[in-house]
């Protein structure tokens, strides 16, 4: 089977990018498999794919190289099918609108995978008629604004499969996007095991990773660490990640007197090391739409202790079993379930053993497996054949022709519901 996938930047760093190439790594073990990133920034990736893996790109924005294009015409004109209420398109251009058409309407694959609401708009409407067209979600349906949902909304009726990371997100699309004969699954992210050692459960380090951003509230996780130290002045805390809250963070540090407790690391790359560092794992986020961090930690070893926040910590973390849920936004909350852990050694060390154990479930050849057998039912409804193919093209155009009129409908209500406001 020919697997193309579809990036918006394979070059650069985040949990989508890790996510399709520990996806797209396994399934080349037995498959023709392809990564096609929208844009190319630098000239090697950060996170390298297997060598089975072929990477190429559609625009190339590398400064100082011949093959540069961010002064093209086209490039400095604003994208027309990308969605202007998508997060990225700032980013996309009439450039990236005309590459990426021509790409679908030539791709010569089996299965097309989008990995962004954008690009599954694109996929949707432009890829040729033959190939499976799979979108992924990585965030949540309720994050998108009002103007991205009703986009999809008339496009996303056109897929033959949506894929999100949780089943709550999954229930979210089955209940509110109507989304006819378009089969909707939860399937999670695919996180390997790491190549070094779990931790011991014997250093006094709580470690958190992430984007140092406000839906991460890593101010509460320091005002929690605040707690900590009176009780248990002998445990530290590293944060890893950048982002633009680094300078309000390190203020709040200084002003708590946490600058010999408390550690802003930077970004890590690769994460394990400094997981298998410490004993505890922290995720304090008022939203996370999978959980990668959670995983990651589990991996190595650690319990972690998580807000239960939408979506993904419920559905990773077994509660009192290989980690703990607290409530969101407490910070005696956070403070209490991180001092349960390093008071009660035996317990730790038990919830280090459970978290091992049950992060196996996320690893790439079982996510994978899950993947295979939908493209399989998928392919099998739709069939190679002129029957099955025709069938395919009938289900698609029921659903372009149903979304489109619920969209219609949705904007109708809308209007009314502004006028009657008025």
């Amino acid at each position: 089977m020919h697997i193309s996938f579809l990036i918006h930047n394979g070059y650069g760093i985040g949990g989508t990018i890790r996510t399709t190439y520990n996806l797209a790594s396994t399934l080349a073990e037995h498959h023709d498999v392809e990564v096609v990133s929208v844009f190319r920034h630098r000239e090697e990736p950060v996170f390298a794919p297997s060598p089975k893996v072929r990477l190429r790109h559609l625009v190339d924005i590398r400064q100082g190289t011949p093959g540069y294009e961010g002064d093209h015409p086209d490039y400095r004109r604003p994208a027309k099918f990308f969605p202007a209420s998508e997060g990225r398109y700032q980013q996309y251009s009439a450039l990236t609108d005309r590459r990426i058409a021509e790409h679908l309407a030539s791709v010569e694959a089996d299965v097309v995978v989008g990995t962004r609401p954008g690009l599954n708009v694109h996929l949707a409407r432009q890829t040729r008629r033959g190939p499976l067209r799979v979108g992924q979600e990585h965030l949540t349906l309720d994050s998108h604004s009002p103007q991205l949902r009703h986009e999809l909304r008339g496009a996303y009726p056109r897929l033959d499969a949506l894929t999100t990371t949780t089943e709550a997100d999954a229930r979210a699309y089955h209940t509110k996007m109507r989304l006819p004969g378009v089969h909707v699954e939860a399937v999670p992210n695919p996180v390997p095991a790491p190549a070094l050692s779990p931790a011991d459960g014997t250093a006094k380090w709580v470690v958190a990773a992430g984007r140092l951003a406000p839906v991460k509230r890593y101010d509460l996780l320091i005002k929690a660490f605040d707690k900590v130290r009176a009780e248990r002045p002998d445990w530290r805390l590293r944060i890893y990640g950048g982002g633009k809250q680094k300078d309000k963070l390190r203020t709040l540090i200084d002003k708590l007197g946490l600058y010999n407790h408390v550690f802003l690391m930077g970004p890590a790359s690769p994460i394990e090391p400094e997981w298998a560092k410490g004993s505890i794992g922290a995720v304090t986020s008022s939203l996370e739409s999978f959980g990668m961090t959670i995983v990651e930690a589990m991996r190595c070893g650690l319990p972690v202790v998580s807000t239960d926040c939408p979506h993904g910590p419920g559905e990773i973390i077994d509660d009192g079993v290989d980690g703990r849920l607290v409530k969101v936004g407490s910070v005696p909350a956070i403070a209490n379930g991180l001092l349960e852990l390093i008071n009660d050694d035996e317990l730790r060390l038990r919830m280090a053993d459970a978290a091992l154990r049950d992060a196996e479930r996320f690893d790439p050849t079982r996510i994978a497996e899950r993947y295979e057998s939908m493209f399989a039912t998928l392919t099998a409804r739709g069939g190679s054949t002129a029957a099955g193919r025709m069938r395919g093209t009938l289900h698609r155009t029921r659903g372009a022709l149903l979304g489109g009129a619920y969209a219609v409908r949705d904007a109708g209500l809308s209007v009314l519901r502004k006028g009657h406001i008025a």
